[in-house]
């Protein structure tokens, strides 16, 4: 797989999040990514330089943006990166 396949669950976000990642931005999608990589490498993705502990970070950036909710906002993010990298597995 050398690109998104933008028909799989989640795609716009690892999409977004590979590009922001090539940037050094830290964004959410840049840090879920960035949790993914290992598995995202496995499938066939060029996955830059992930950030460090990126489990924390966007866990931070959560409470930063979305304060009570971070904690629900987190699940649901790794819940589609999960589902990205399941059917992307399917699918090659």
């Amino acid at each position: 797989m050398t690109g998104v396949d933008r028909v799989l669950p989640g795609a716009d976000l690892v999409e977004a999040g590979l590009k922001d990642l090539s940037q050094g931005i830290e964004s959410a999608p840049a840090l879920l990514v960035s949790i993914g990589a290992p598995r995202l490498r496995r499938i066939g993705l060029d996955v830059p330089q992930p950030f460090p502990s990126p489990e924390l970070r966007l866990y931070t950036l959560l409470q930063r943006t979305d304060g009570d909710a971070a904690h629900s906002k987190y699940n649901a993010l790794i819940r589609r990166l999960v589902s990205f990298e399941r059917a992307a597995e399917c699918a090659g």
